[in-house]
């Protein structure tokens, strides 16, 4: 910007600044490029005594990518009340501003009015608008109305509208209908899958991706991103090996989104070591790839290092947000360290203006109970800004039972049946507590009353990878196809562990 003001100084100095070509291009730098700052655009399209429909664009264009697009719509009445008419890119920038249907719905009205509604741009926004607003009926009316001209860009809008608001099925159905398909529109759909808990089938579809030989390139990093989310989810190690392989073979640059999906992604498969090696490799890091490091040093047990992590971030990183807090509370799991944690607690708001939300009460909370802090724990659940949820008084339970507050710990457990009366997990946590204590009847109690509410036991589940597939298993599991062989096995070794405990008593 200091540039384009020395560059503009010249414009005026040299009477070039009346010609529209010139001043159309300064405004379009200073409201669209990655440097722009809008006030000085809207300075320059307030001087311009005759702006053109590319000027009011700009402006319109300008105000979407800000923190405010509804001021678009100003420019578009200004737009109007000068008389110069809106081209399809108008209505294609201004729709997907829209956060009201009342809003989008107006403008569809402009968009048939000047016809524009055949441009596939102009479509594409609309759907994504309407899906926005959660009104699915209207986006698969505007493509069905349009589906003789629509492209892939149509195609990926529609499948993505059912993706965000949860209707999977009909975005598979969608995508399997689609004429032409590319990488965007995959990722589409993986995204979709893995923003709706669909994690193995985000991976089986790149799987399928992989063997087709399909024209799709793999250009772009959003579907390895989407990918490498479902990958972290499930723990499919070898899937995201395959792709930080395949970037480095084929010489991909450590991308900002990629680098830091990747430190995730190996963070949650517990390989710490490859995933501070990305992070030393990455030439820039944003404050979402610092919060990843800490957070993944954080959950494998490198505690230290990721506070060591943090006081680097805050020496020459950029500046933390609410997610970095919750990885450095996290990485204060330890008794020793409830004092340093109640330190950067306090640092959140004063140092850094960040108001605490009700995650990092979560922390604070699960830190202080399990530390046998049980009664400064309930103490910073009473005065909590907002409403506790079942995850807070289940730390405060848990903390109850690992050292013996009976009575508060009944408290809590009835309070979170009464909070979450279908959730099977917080009777079991109670009903455990009772069994402890010898307490029979209640347990007896809790478990007609999960009968009598019809609470549907949720049974445990783990994973494993061989040779890059994902097997889960379900509580006393009967559908794997390798059954016999695996209860085989199992009955061996407990056969094997039988034997061995009784030889070391006989020794003993």
């Amino acid at each position: 910007m200091d540039e384009l003001n020395q560059i503009h100084a010249h414009t005026i100095t040299h009477g070039l600044a009346r010609f529209s070509f010139i001043s159309s291009k300064l405004l379009a730098f200073s409201a669209l490029s990655d440097y722009r700052d809008l006030r000085y655009a809207e300075t320059l399209f307030n001087r311009i005594s005759t702006p053109n429909v590319f000027d009011f664009n700009s402006m319109i264009m300008g105000f979407a990518k800000s923190s405010k697009p509804e001021k678009g719509f100003s420019v578009y009445a200004k737009m109007r009340s000068f008389g110069v008419e809106p081209i399809a890119r108008t209505f294609a920038v201004l729709v997907k501003a829209c956060f009201k249907l009342t809003f989008i719905s107006q403008f569809h009205g402009q968009i048939v009015k000047f016809g524009h509604g055949c441009d596939v741009y102009v479509v594409s926004s609309l759907i994504c608008a309407y899906s926005k607003c959660g009104t699915m009926e209207f986006a698969r009316r505007v493509f069905d109305e349009r589906i003789e001209t629509t492209n892939v860009v149509c195609w990926t809008s529609l499948l993505s509208g059912y993706c965000l608001n949860g209707l999977v099925d009909e975005a598979c159905l969608v995508f399997d209908e689609m004429p032409e398909r590319n990488d965007v529109s995959y990722s589409a759909m993986v995204s979709g899958y893995v923003s709706n808990g669909c994690f193995y089938e985000a991976i089986l579809l790149f799987r399928e991706l992989k063997k087709s030989g399909s024209n799709v390139k793999f250009g772009k990093g959003s579907l390895f991103v989407s990918v490498l989310n479902a990958c972290a989810s499930v723990g499919a190690f070898e899937e995201g090996k395959w792709i930080h392989f395949f970037l480095v073979r084929n010489g991909f640059e450590y991308e900002l989104e990629l680098g830091t999906a990747l430190i995730d992604f190996y963070a949650k498969c517990g390989c710490i070591r490859d995933a501070k090696e990305v992070f030393s490799r990455l030439p820039y890091k944003d404050v979402k790839t610092w919060s990843a490091m800490i957070l993944g040093l954080a959950s494998n047990g490198e505690n230290k290092l990721g506070l060591e992590l943090f006081e680097e971030m805050e020496k020459k990183g950029p500046k933390p947000n609410a997610v970095t807090f919750i990885g450095v509370l996290s990485a204060c799991n330890h008794e020793a360290l409830v004092n340093k944690a109640w330190g950067y607690f306090g640092r959140m708001s004063k140092v850094y203006g960040i108001l605490p939300v009700i995650e990092h009460y979560g922390c604070m909370v699960d830190l202080l109970a399990r530390s046998g802090r049980v009664k400064h724990a309930e103490i910073l659940i009473r005065t909590m800004p907002m409403e506790p949820d079942g995850a807070i008084w289940g730390s405060l339970l848990n903390g109850c039972i690992m050292h013996g507050h009976v009575d508060l710990g009944e408290m809590v457990g009835k309070l979170l049946i009464q909070l979450e009366p279908t959730h099977s997990g917080r009777y079991v946590l109670l009903a455990n507590m009772y069994a402890d204590m010898g307490c029979w009847e209640d347990v007896m109690r809790l478990r007609k009353m999960m009968e009598e509410r019809e609470v549907v036991k949720s049974f445990a589940w783990s994973f494993i990878e061989v040779d890059g597939v994902v097997h889960k298993f379900v509580a006393d599991d009967k559908s794997h196809p390798k059954l016999r062989s695996i209860y085989r096995i199992l009955d061996q070794l407990k056969r094997e562990l039988k034997s061995s405990f009784i030889t070391n008593e006989i020794v003993v």
